[in-house]
């Protein structure tokens, strides 16, 4: 048996950069890994997919990520996945997995993994790194020690229905602005993460940002002592309170 790492990424920011002709938007974006794994125990002898964690809804057929990247490389393997990161939340929980597997086999160029999904080829790579294009263009930065905390609501926000609205302001003649360009597409596909950055902007500012399209916010640092995790009740259903650091690439 071995044990497989699956860091969350974290969208420190994000530029949309063009619309390409295909549909696809061209970003370019500062990506962090974070001390918030995914756990894959891989048995080379075996040929299933298993999930142990609270996201039942998370798919074991052929659309999960983690068989298709098995598939991408022509391996079998029995696969039990300890989820943590929350599927939907912009944190790339099932990319790191399928990226994972990737690790485990030796590795893919970063156009046969952006193959899996715009997030995997960084998530191959890890720790801290400029990602461009479509996500297939990973330029590893110095690693920075970096405090975070997460807020993770109890909802996700759709990410094409987000780039469709980011899309629909452009045409409308709105210039994207801000850390994230998908911060007032996202508020419209879904408007409870409108409601909660402005409540929880009420106490803390400036300092809530939205990772990708969401629906995970974020704070620069750690928001209390002593404590790893917390919930509260927000305007719009449960928010739980995360601190992490940011870590270096997997070995």
């Amino acid at each position: 048996m071995r044990e497989l790492r699956a860091p969350a990424k974290l969208t420190w920011f994000l530029e949309v950069t063009r619309r390409r002709d295909d549909g696809l938007h061209e970003l370019r974006s500062e990506m962090v890994s974070l001390d918030f794994v995914d756990r894959l125990d891989v048995d080379e002898t075996g040929d299933y997919l298993r999930l142990e964690g609270p996201f039942s809804a998370v798919p074991l057929d052929e659309h999960n990520l983690v068989t298709r990247a098995l598939a991408l490389v022509g391996r079998r393997a029995g696969v039990t996945l300890h989820k943590i990161i929350p599927p939907g939340g912009g944190l790339g929980g099932g990319s790191s997995n399928a990226a994972a597997i990737l690790r485990w086999a030796g590795g893919v160029s970063n156009e046969v993994a952006q193959s899996l999904g715009g997030d995997v080829p960084f998530c191959q790579v890890g720790g801290r790194a400029l990602v461009e294009g479509v996500g297939e263009r990973v330029t590893s930065l110095p690693f920075e020690a970096r405090d975070v905390t997460l807020v993770l609501l109890d909802f996700g926000v759709n990410t094409r229905e987000c780039y469709q609205a980011f899309d629909e302001l452009v045409q409308r003649g709105e210039k994207p602005q801000g850390r994230n360009h998908l911060e007032a597409a996202a508020r419209l596909v879904e408007p409870r993460l409108g409601e909660t950055m402005d409540w929880l902007a009420a106490t803390l500012g400036d300092r809530v940002h939205l990772a990708g399209s969401g629906s995970t916010l974020f704070v620069e640092g750690h928001l209390e002592e002593g404590v790893e995790t917390w919930e509260v009740l927000g305007p719009e259903g449960l928010v739980q309170f995360r601190q992490t650091i940011t870590t270096p690439r997997e070995a």
